[in-house]
């Protein structure tokens, strides 16, 4: 289908599917089983000038931006999510800089990050903060030219793997989420050490670990924006960032869509293939319509995002809940069609399945993402009536 991509995002559509066949495919049963990061994958991708599809050319990127990293995302989700999280992650903890770091900040970090030298991580939640991101219990008091961390983070993706981090803490807990500040901190800064790494239910690759800060001093010149920022910008960063959680459950749904055909079309009972049952072929019609509507939906978000419109942040939570909504139901589905054999380890098919379930939590659960476009259409009604009554 003509998605209407020009030459750079065909390029990383073909480039990416290239690597996730040849690459990921081989290796990801493993990678799983043993949940190892996958360096060497993050090497190819890095040699292959896809680290910085999302990044400036002026900072060493292509010059794309959130579509071509969606396109990117998808093709190796399709293969293995764990590794695409690794991926995508640092996008996730680059967008701060990008929307609000000085040209120092930018010059200092976004080339590494572009070139894969450097991982990064974005360090919001922690134990007793999820969905009310205002409640940051992490403290940074202005010492002199520093500020001093105190605190832990919680379930951090690339934690320990990364080489920097867009850290959230209050600098002024008296003002709740208007006293959240971002900070960009180095991985050997004295005072910052990590937890275990988690045994995780899926994305088993990805690495994901504790942050714990004690008296941990970051230079002043590390503080993002300004102090009271910190909310805005991590809101921010879910609006650009959210289209690629839709694009992982794309490609999630999809490789599980293509593993289920291909079995139907070997599976015999009753003396036929059973994808010649008019029940298998409704299921894989409906399975097939949801994920090009969450494709499509995906897409418009991530071009809504680039291109600035005001719908973009309405247009992020739905294709984030929409399409981690369908990939629940098509890896249950595929499963089903599958039967016992789909329930097996050594079949992708509970892979796709366990790695889906993470869609619906991460960058705002799905309640979350309800809750926001609920809000925005509410809005936009009281302004269409505000404009009709002048």
């Amino acid at each position: 289908m003509d998605y209407g991509f020009n030459e750079l995002q065909l390029m990383v559509q073909e480039l990416s599917r290239k690597i996730a066949e040849e690459r990921v495919i081989p290796v990801r049963a493993e990678l799983d089983e043993k949940e190892e990061f996958p360096y060497e994958i993050m090497d190819v991708l890095a040699k292959s000038d896809l680290c910085g599809i999302y990044i400036p050319e002026e900072y060493g990127g292509l010059g794309g931006g959130c579509l071509e990293l969606c396109i990117a995302t998808e093709e190796l989700s399709r293969a293995c999510a764990g590794v695409a999280v690794s991926y995508a992650a640092n996008a996730l903890a680059a967008y701060p800089i990008l929307l609000f770091g000085n040209e120092e900040q930018k010059k200092k970090y976004l080339p590494s990050l572009a070139r894969g030298e450097m991982y990064a991580a974005f360090a919001l939640t922690e134990p007793n903060v999820g969905s009310d991101a205002g409640a940051v219990e992490t403290t940074a008091v202005k010492d002199g030219d520093y500020y001093i961390l105190n605190g832990t983070k919680q379930w951090i993706t690339n934690g320990g793997e990364a080489h920097i981090y867009t850290v959230f803490a209050s600098t002024d807990r008296s003002r709740g989420a208007r006293g959240l500040s971002a900070f960009i901190v180095e991985k050997d800064t004295p005072g910052f050490t990590f937890g275990k790494k988690e045994k995780k239910l899926g994305i088993r690759a990805s690495a994901t670990r504790e942050l714990h800060f004690e008296d941990c001093r970051v230079p002043k010149e590390n503080l993002l924006g300004r102090e009271g920022r910190g909310f805005i910008i991590a809101m921010q960063t879910f609006d650009k960032s959210r289209p690629g959680i839709g694009a992982q459950a794309v490609g999630i749904a999809q490789g599980a869509l293509d593993e289920a055909i291909k079995f139907a079309r070997n599976r015999v009972q009753f003396g036929q293939p059973i994808s010649s049952f008019q029940a298998i072929q409704h299921m894989f019609a409906d399975m097939a319509t949801q994920i090009e509507a969450a494709r499509l939906l995906v897409y418009h978000s991530a071009r809504a995002v680039d291109e600035g419109w005001k719908e973009g942040p309405k247009l992020s939570a739905m294709a984030k809940a929409y399409a981690s909504d369908v990939a629940m139901k098509v890896t249950t589905d595929a499963i089903q069609i599958c039967g016992g054999t789909g329930y097996m380890r050594e079949y992708p098919l509970e892979k796709y399945f366990r790695d889906a379930k993470i869609t619906q939590i991460y960058e705002g659960t799905n309640q979350i993402m309800r809750n926001i476009i609920a809000l925005e259409l509410i809005k936009e009604s009281a302004s269409a009536e505000k404009k009709k009554k002048k």
